[in-house]
């Protein structure tokens, strides 16, 4: 029996795992193996070389999010090949990821490597946790993170560079000039009518950006 329910767009809806294999087929043995679950000294290196990871959680109702993490190269620890630990650093305080671990602690991360096609996928169970001396070697620019997610993995395993080639996402002649897009302010414009600044909301921003004020 299928869950799934139909949608006002399309009544072509695929509700079923068996209807699904019947479009796509059964993924190849040499796939399957590939998936671990713990480091070795070839994986070690995608965490190790990463500046930049998203992080995906969802809360008890199956409410998802999806959040970047950023930080200088190797900024999550390998604190052994089952155990990882991501500094968390200061945000806008809403808190989602954190949020959701704390009533579902499956997490779902994705390590990038610039210029690298090829990413590096890890679920497991995350812990939050606040301990200064497992935290203390995260310290950058002299502060220490209040805050750090411990996640115990349960699958490791390479992803293919097949959406970064589709994507050309590392050819800088495809890269977008940012000044062709909206800025924080622009958006909070059309949200909440023009009689929001965004000119003065941009230049505070770009200010404390400037002062790296809350970057950690």
């Amino acid at each position: 029996m299928s869950s799934v329910q139909a949608h006002p767009r399309t009544s072509r809806v695929i509700g079923t795992e068996a209807a699904l294999r019947a479009l796509i087929g059964e993924p190849a043995p040499l796939t399957c193996a590939k998936i671990s679950d713990r480091l070795n000294a070839m994986t070690r290196l995608f965490i190790e070389r990463s500046p930049f990871l998203c992080i995906a959680t969802s809360d008890l109702a199956g409410n998802c999010d999806l959040s970047p993490r950023g930080d200088p190269v190797g900024f999550v620890r390998i604190l052994d090949d089952r155990t990882l630990l991501i500094p968390e650093r200061p945000g806008n305080r809403i808190a989602d990821s954190l949020r959701n671990m704390l009533a579902n602690p499956h997490v779902g991360l994705l390590f990038l490597v610039p210029g690298v096609g090829d990413t590096f996928r890890v679920n497991g169970r995350a812990t939050v946790t606040d301990d200064a001396g497992l935290l203390a070697p995260c310290a950058v620019e002299g502060k220490v993170p209040l805050l750090g997610i411990l996640v115990d993995i349960d699958e490791a395993y390479t992803q293919c560079s097949k959406a970064f080639l589709r994507s050309h996402l590392w050819d800088p002649q495809r890269h977008v000039d940012p000044a062709t897009m909206p800025t924080g302010g622009a958006v909070h414009r059309a949200i909440q009518g023009e009689q929001f600044d965004a000119e003065g909301y941009d230049e505070e921003r770009q200010e404390r950006y400037r002062q790296r004020v809350g970057f950690y």
